[in-house]
């Protein structure tokens, strides 16, 4: 099955540096730092200084780097563009999809931080 979104809030946001299509992004901008804050997740790949759509309630999109599992807590992975099983980070989501490897795609259910 196809991973698909649920948009209840997209705000554009300037980047500070390009952003890769479902990163987590910062509210200045930037790509979330690994176990770090984000505001959201990017919809589209956005060059440095564009204004980027960021995915900021609802069940967003994201790249997972490593296994994780249904219901886990997810944060930031080392690979910024990605994210991982919370173990010490900030809690940016949580997944409503398994991913089993690098590079699968799952959704998230977005949570403030």
């Amino acid at each position: 099955m196809a991973a698909t979104y649920v948009d209840l809030l997209t705000i554009g946001i300037t980047t500070s540096a390009a952003i890769a299509q479902y990163q987590p992004v910062t509210a200045a901008g930037a790509a979330a730092t690994a176990a770090g804050n984000a505001v959201g997740f990017a919809r589209v790949a956005t060059a440095s200084g564009g204004l980027c759509p960021v995915q900021v309630a609802g069940v967003a999109i994201a790249t997972a780097s490593a296994a994780i599992a249904v219901g886990a807590l997810v944060e930031v992975s080392t690979t910024v563009t990605k994210v991982v099983t919370r173990s010490a980070g900030v809690s940016i989501g949580r997944a409503l999809d398994a991913a089993s490897a690098d590079g699968d795609q799952i959704r998230v259910l977005i949570l403030p931080n």
